[in-house]
């Protein structure tokens, strides 16, 4: 497997990349995976590993900044992250696209076959992009956030999968209502699965905090990640 790390900008913010894939002779998909709000650490690397191992091109995003980063136990901090995009979605998406950008620029990647997953935070960017009419065959979020704002949608066209915790007190069932029926409404081609007894996080081993509302669930984990395995060969 190679190990790239790649910086590219938005403008003059310069974005660190890290990048996985298998090197053979014919072009690949590529899966960008957008971060929690804790910025692109271990996690968001892990998965982009996942995606190589799978054969696609992994791309951990950054949404921060190079070298700007949270971490697990820091809330506050976390939050001062991610509030800036969480409450200005053009912002979002112009970083989430520079991305997407970025990403079709690598040599291995077929630029056609593009999706976009995303932990919490980063199942909401993933869920914006498709928003903003992007050019992506499909859009997973992992115990994302579901809300929109009042940022008006470009027609989506790529496919979305979101894979939710049904007790996760940061997207209650009036917030999955709300997604399914603008998902419908807008003629989307979408999913929603949601596991029993399971909380925010669950696909984060670290994640054991009841009260917070984060708990891993390895069943949920496992269940999860076959059917984000599915839905990528489904659109690739």
């Amino acid at each position: 497997m190679v190990i790239e790390q790649l910086e590219y900008n938005d403008d003059d913010t310069v974005l660190e990349a890290y990048v996985a894939y298998q090197e053979t002779e014919t072009k690949k998909p590529l899966v960008l995976v957008a971060h929690d709000w804790s910025g692109r650490r271990e996690l968001a690397c892990q998965a982009a590993e996942r995606m190589a191992a799978m054969g696609y091109v992994g791309f951990a995003l950054d949404m921060y900044g190079k070298g700007v980063l949270g971490s697990d136990d820091d809330t506050q901090g976390n939050a001062a992250l991610m509030n800036p995009f969480f409450s200005d979605r053009l912002l979002l998406r112009k970083r989430i696209t520079a991305a997407l950008i970025a990403g079709r620029g690598i040599p291995q990647v077929d630029a056609a076959r593009v999706a976009a997953m995303g932990y919490c935070f980063g199942g909401l960017c993933a869920l914006e992009l498709a928003r903003s009419g992007a050019d992506v065959l499909g859009v997973v979020s992992i115990h994302g956030i579901l809300a929109a704002d009042a940022v008006a949608n470009q027609p989506i066209t790529a496919k979305v999968l979101c894979l939710h915790g049904h007790d996760d007190p940061m997207v209650k069932p009036d917030q999955v209502l709300a997604f399914e029926t603008e998902m419908t409404d807008a003629g989307v081609d979408w999913q929603l699965h949601a596991y029993g007894n399971t909380m925010h996080a669950f696909t984060n081993p670290a994640a054991n905090n009841p009260a917070f509302g984060t708990v891993y669930s390895d069943i949920a984990e496992r269940r999860s990640s076959q059917s984000l395995a599915n839905f990528l060969e489904e659109i690739f």
